[in-house]
């Protein structure tokens, strides 16, 4: 190696190593027993999965010296591994893994470390971060100090004199990686001397004297059933191209942006064409060309429409860009709250879906309205974040778990202007179905009982509006109207509870649904109005309210015994 004296413009020098594809994880020793084990978070703080690591073989619970350190690594799952889950899945008649990498990330968070201990983990160190030892002065002699500590070391790697040698090592890889038992997706290069990355340091949380290069990305042919335009938060307008479902990189892909006006002229994309699809670093679905040698004549030219496909109102071009663009401030993609109430305990109350993610989905335009929800694909949520195996596919899950609602629900749901939980009950009661509905009179809306004029003229005009009836309709392909169950009692006729705490016996929304059916109504704030409020385990401010205000308290023995 070059020494530093006596030469004015020393040569850099560097140590390549391979990118595996798995998890990061943070491991902590203290006097050389494995104290904690953290994800790598935001940088600054991540989970606590200390005792699913435990159950890795290849990570030592002792080093080879009471020393204190903290090293950087990363689980991954062999390719052999990975195979035997998902045949596994396929005899249970489960959904497939999508890759190994998710399935190391899900199984590092489980709450259950048996689950981590059966999926045979294995690990690589890679970094010596903190050592109460002198820490050496290259990555290289890093990497030896690492495997004579008791780490596992991916012994693939190696010290280049040059970039020469750097570029050398990257083809060798690039033409070997199908070989090996593991996946990886690149190699890893950094600067060899320690004092030099010291010198450089960090920006937020990646080093600037390392950088990844990535092996070209997989492709594969499909072909653009549509190009559907989608407007985001700001009202951009974006088409996207809806693909013939394909797997590639390890996921199912439905659906790629094709960005904007000028790159669909740019690739010549066309509806009925077949197309070279790739995922942009291993996550983002990208149309690379077009395949014009199997086209066949039928093939339609898309154009972006002269109106916001969701309000309607007149779309414009932003000054110099390509970017085209709904300036209508009511334009409902721009009102978020409609969405996030539409999945919401009340309404679908689709588990994992709140704002954070259903914002995602808007910002990225995977979808512009509730309906679109239930198109979505594990291979469609990826790209937004690595998510690991209990995030994508649980979703999907919980989403496709929806698909058949209660006729009081689905109407909660639409958010109909004055129509609460009960009024939409007492509506799915009375027509009983949605095309009963959509044919009411005013007059026979406002024949329901607890209905007044006002409420019924904003059911009338809501189920008559352009834009209502185009996402009810494209709503009710998507998913099936379960018949509202009839009211089966009087005995609790004009009587308001208000629940509060977890109960052990049911749910809050199966006991909701006692007190419907008995006539009653559930509340959800505590009022001199109030009747009853059911306190059930660990009651909040209700039940301290309720005890001011003198409303009588059962507790939940006492509620089942009412509503037997």
């Amino acid at each position: 190696m070059i020494k530093e004296a006596g030469i004015k413009n020393p040569q850099a020098e560097y140590t390549c190593e391979l990118k595996i594809d798995g998890f990061k994880i943070v491991l902590t020793y203290e006097e050389g027993i494995l104290k904690t084990a953290a994800t790598r978070g935001d940088g600054l703080v991540g989970e606590d999965v200390t005792q699913n690591v435990k159950t890795i073989e290849s990570v030592p619970l002792r080093l080879e010296k009471d020393i204190n350190a903290v090293v950087e690594g990363e689980i991954w799952l062999s390719k052999k591994e990975f195979d035997a889950l998902n045949k596994g899945q396929e005899k249970k008649g489960l959904p497939l893994f999508a890759n190994p990498r998710n399935i190391a990330a899900g199984s590092i968070r489980q709450l259950d470390s048996k689950v981590a201990a059966s999926r045979k983990l294995n690990s690589y160190i890679y970094e010596l971060d903190q050592s109460s030892e002198k820490l050496p002065e290259t990555q290289y002699e890093e990497l030896k100090k690492l495997q004579a500590l008791g780490f596992k070391v991916n012994d693939h790697f190696k010290f280049c004199k040059n970039i020469e040698e750097v570029i050398s090592f990257y083809k060798e890889w690039s033409g070997k990686k199908n070989r090996l038992p593991y996946y990886i997706d690149g190699i890893v290069v950094k600067l060899n001397r320690r004092d030099w990355q010291e010198r450089l340091g960090y920006t937020g949380k990646a080093p600037r004297f390392a950088i990844a290069f990535k092996f070209p990305a997989q492709q594969t042919t499909t072909v653009v059933e549509d190009i559907q335009v989608q407007v985001g938060r700001t009202g951009t307008l974006t088409p996207v191209a809806h693909l013939r479902p394909t797997r590639i990189a390890g996921s199912v892909v439905s659906r790629a942006t094709l960005h904007n006006e000028e790159e669909v002229k740019k690739k010549d994309v066309r509806i009925g064409d077949t197309v070279i699809l790739q995922k942009a670093g291993d996550v983002i679905p990208e149309v690379v060309e077009v395949v014009k040698g199997l086209r066949t004549g039928k093939e339609k030219i898309f154009k972006m429409p002269a109106r916001c496909p969701v309000c309607g109102s007149e779309v414009g071009r932003e000054k110099g860009g390509p970017i085209t663009k709904c300036y209508n401030k009511k334009c409902p993609v721009k009102n978020r709250r409609a969405l996030y109430y539409f999945t919401s305990k009340h309404a679908f109350d689709i588990a994992g879906l709140g704002p954070k993610i259903l914002g995602a989905f808007l910002d990225n335009g995977l979808i512009q309205d509730a309906a679109d929800i239930f198109d979505l694909k594990e291979g469609d949520i990826e790209p937004l974040e690595r998510f690991g195996e209990k995030s994508a596919s649980n979703i999907i899950e919980s989403i496709n778990q929806k698909r058949e609602i209660d006729f009081g629900r689905f109407l909660t749901a639409l958010g109909i202007l004055h129509v609460g939980e009960r009024t939409a009950h007492d509506l799915a009661e009375k027509f009983g179905t949605m095309e009963k509905l959509q044919k009411a009179t005013l007059e026979e809306l406002q024949a329901v009982p607890n209905i007044g004029g006002v409420v019924a003229e904003s059911v009338y005009e809501w189920l008559r509006d352009s834009y209502n009836k185009k996402f009810l309709s494209k709503l009710l392909e998507r998913v099936k109207i379960k018949k509202e169950k009839k009211i089966i009692g009087t005995k609790l006729r004009g009587l308001k509870f208000v629940l509060t705490g977890s109960m052990e016996a049911m749910s809050r929304d199966e006991a909701k649904e006692k007190i419907r059916m008995l006539g009653g109504e559930a509340v959800e704030s505590v009022s001199k109005n109030t009747d009853y409020v059911v306190a059930g385990k660990e009651p909040g401010s209700k039940y301290d309210k309720a005890q001011k205000l003198g409303v009588k308290i059962l507790d939940e023995k006492g509620f089942i015994n009412m509503v037997k």
